[in-house]
C-alpha cells in the first residue's frame, strides 16, 4: 500500500476557492447539519473540492474547507489522508484507477491487474502516464469481494476483471467511450456467473 502524503509543493496550486455554484452548494450542505455539528460536512465538501480540481485534492483546498467549517486545518488533513476516496496527487485527465489489493482480490488475480497498470500507465503508482491521461494506485477493500478482482474509476466499479477485459476498460476511457461499469463477465451484479440456477420460477398454489 502507498503512503498517503500530499503532493510536493511544486505540484500544488497557490490558492483555492469554490466556484460560485459550488460555494452555494457548500453552504446549503452545511446548513443540513445541526448547530454545532457543521464540521460533520467535511467529507462532502472535500469531495466537491476534489471534483472541482479535476479529480485530486490539493493542500489549499483542504485548508479552505477547514476554514469554512471553523475546524483546525490538521483535522481536515486527517480526514483527507485517511480515506482513499480522496486523491492527494495529480491524476490522469481521463481516468485514475484504484485497484483493490485486499486478500480476496489478490487471491483472484489483482496482481495481474496491477501489472497491466504498471505496463500501460506507469510502473509506479501516482505517476501520470506519458500522455497525461491515466494514473493508478492500489487501495484497500472497495466492497465487491464476491466479484473480485475489481477496480474503481471515478465513482464506478469495474468487477470480475482479467488482464484482457481490463485492457478493454482502459481502451474505453482512452477513446472517451467508457464500457458499462459493474461485472465484466456474464454476471448480473453479484448473481452467479451465467445467471441464476435456482428459484427461477414460482410454483402456483
Amino acid at each position: 500500500m502507498s503512503v498517503r502524503r500530499l503532493a510536493p509543493p511544486e505540484q500544488q496550486p497557490k490558492e483555492f476557492s469554490f466556484t460560485k455554484e459550488n460555494l452555494a452548494w457548500a453552504k446549503a450542505t452545511i446548513a443540513k447539519y445541526p448547530e454545532g455539528r457543521q464540521q460533520s460536512a467535511v467529507i462532502p465538501l472535500l469531495m466537491r473540492a476534489q471534483e472541482q480540481t479535476g479529480g485530486w485534492l490539493p493542500q489549499k483546498a483542504i485548508e479552505y474547507v477547514a476554514d469554512m467549517l471553523g475546524m483546525a486545518q490538521i483535522r481536515a488533513l486527517e480526514v483527507a489522508t485517511f480515506y482513499t476516496q480522496f486523491i492527494l496527487q495529480p491524476v490522469g485527465k481521463k481516468a485514475h484507477v484504484q485497484v483493490c489489493g485486499t486478500t480476496p482480490c489478490r487471491l483472484r488475480g489483482a496482481d495481474d491487474i496491477i501489472e497491466v497498470c504498471k505496463h500501460r500507465i506507469s510502473h509506479d503508482p501516482f505517476h501520470v502516464s506519458a500522455d497525461g491521461n491515466f494514473s493508478w494506485e492500489e487501495v484497500e477493500c472497495l466492497g465487491a469481494c464476491v466479484n473480485a478482482p475489481m477496480a474503481m474509476i471515478g465513482k464506478d466499479t469495474y468487477e470480475d476483471l482479467t488482464p484482457e477485459n481490463f485492457e478493454k476498460v482502459l481502451d474505453g476511457f482512452a477513446k472517451d467511450k467508457p464500457v458499462k461499469p459493474g461485472p465484466q463477465i456474464d454476471r448480473q451484479f453479484s448473481a452467479p456467473e451465467g445467471g441464476p440456477t435456482t428459484l427461477k420460477s414460482v410454483k402456483a398454489e
